[in-house]
């Protein structure tokens, strides 16, 4: 079984399908790393039927503990392959996880948001910083982000092609317009707002370190990822008052119901609910 092969013909679908980059990327590892399974135990996957996808899956289940996501999102990608390469309609329905966990986001308070950018004196890395909290932004989106997407007359960054394939704008604080300008005269990057020593896209890696060594230096305790700085916008932004039909736009949410997550936080936050304990 040439795997490579398989996984080329599947992105070249894929892609014709216009699916996003990040979605293709995801796809293809999923894939991958069942086909290496099915290589080693099954043989041919064109001969593999519902049972053999049902034991791989209840594998990942039992050896790597995948969460309700990750397992929704390999049969999804299986699904799809099969479908797509050998024109093959699985019935994988029963393999989706039936109920989906509701976890409150984890977020950071402003006091320490400010502590960690106030820790950062590497211009680049605050930056980064700012456009992920201040913007709302997705780690892959904020890789992408191109020096033409920020429309300083407008005040508004353009996010291309994001989660869904969908564009949207956010808003460009001004404070954070005034380092971008410092920032691209003194690191002059070419294509990518945020690029790597030698050009091209920045490391994800590199940016989950940033946001981790900010956060130790800012003493913050938890484990901090820059998905977080993306719920303490939502959050922040709900606290504010700004209507959520406008925070859901920003964030580039499909349903209202997504973002309405935010406001059990915010709710209970705000409330004047007092613990029993205060009554004794």
């Amino acid at each position: 079984m040439n795997i490579e092969h398989l996984l080329s013909e599947f992105e070249r679908k894929l892609v014709l399908q216009r699916y996003s980059k990040n979605s293709i990327e995801n796809y293809k590892s999923a894939v991958r790393s069942f086909l290496k399974i099915a290589e080693k135990k099954f043989g041919n996957p064109t001969e593999l039927g519902n049972m053999e996808i049902e034991k791989y899956v209840f594998w990942k289940i039992e050896k790597h503990k995948i969460s309700h996501s990750h397992q929704r999102m390999i049969v999804a990608s299986i699904d799809k392959f099969y479908q797509s390469v050998f024109g093959i309609k699985l019935t994988l329905k029963h393999l989706y996880p039936s109920r989906t966990k509701h976890i409150l986001p984890k977020y950071l308070n402003l006091d320490e948001v400010k502590r960690m950018i106030a820790t950062v004196t590497n211009l680049k890395h605050r930056c980064i910083l700012k456009l992920l909290y201040g913007c709302g932004l997705r780690l892959n989106e904020l890789l992408n982000l191109k020096i033409t997407d920020i429309d300083s007359s407008g005040m508004i960054i353009h996010i291309r092609n994001a989660k869904g394939n969908k564009d949207r704008v956010v808003m460009l604080s001004m404070q954070l317009l005034d380092e971008l300008r410092v920032y691209v005269k003194e690191f002059k990057p070419e294509i990518y707002l945020i690029e790597g020593q030698t050009g091209g896209v920045y490391s994800e890696r590199s940016v989950q370190n940033i946001v981790k060594e900010a956060a130790r230096k800012a003493g913050i305790k938890k484990r901090v990822t820059p998905h977080m700085l993306r719920h303490s916008f939502a959050t922040h932004l709900l606290e504010n008052g700004t209507d959520i039909r406008f925070i859901q736009e920003l964030l580039g949410h499909s349903s209202i119901k997504t973002t309405e997550i935010y406001t059990h936080i915010t709710s209970i936050s705000k409330s004047k609910i007092k613990s029993p304990l205060d009554f004794l």
